[in-house]
């Protein structure tokens, strides 16, 4: 387990839109709130990832399979209520929101730069879907050298044995994967 130190938690596409889709019981949200409550008690930045693309979708490529459906409706430009982040894990004004326009927490934005300019090496990951922002977001930082914590139970997919093969078998490989209330312990 990598010490807490130069570390911060993502809170990944868990907003409005998506978290409409994933959670029709609020109660799934609670370890994202723990999370967010755990981070910020213990002075670890908070950093907020959403989903968002500028009027007429001009980012959304037809050959990509997930996002020209997205271009098709209305909704999911950065003023839209679906890109907002959910009320649950408000941000705080001195939270930043970064918007990227792929899977990636890191596609096409400053993410990386708001990293390196606080000087984190680690990164502790939640977020809607596990398959998803989490999967390809893991797999980018790992090749980033970030050292990973993946929070298992702050972290949803409409595929649960998906999810479960992906917290047992692929993340170990590059992160830790602990829940929140496990995460939690190793912050005191």
């Amino acid at each position: 387990m990598m010490p807490n130190r130069n570390a911060a938690l993502l809170v990944m596409d868990v907003q409005n839109g998506i978290v409409s889709r994933f959670a029709e019981n609020k109660e799934v949200l609670l370890p994202f709130q723990r999370a967010v409550e755990a981070a910020r008690q213990h002075g670890i930045p908070v950093i907020f990832v959403r989903v968002a693309f500028r009027e007429g979708y001009p980012e959304v490529s037809p050959r990509n399979k997930s996002f020209s459906a997205i271009s098709e409706r209305p909704g999911m430009t950065y003023s839209d209520a679906a890109t907002q982040i959910h009320e649950s894990v408000q941000p705080r004004p001195d939270e930043p929101v970064v918007t990227k326009i792929r899977v990636s927490a890191f596609a096409g934005n400053d993410l990386e730069v708001l990293l390196r300019a606080r000087q984190i090496d680690t990164l502790i990951l939640s977020g809607i879907a596990t398959s998803g922002v989490v999967l390809s977001t893991l797999r980018e930082a790992a090749d980033k050298d970030f050292a990973l914590t993946v929070l298992a139970d702050a972290c949803l997919d409409a595929d649960t044995e998906v999810h479960r093969v992906l917290m047992e078998k692929v993340f170990p490989r590059q992160a830790d994967v602990l829940t929140v209330d496990d995460w939690i312990k190793t912050l005191d």
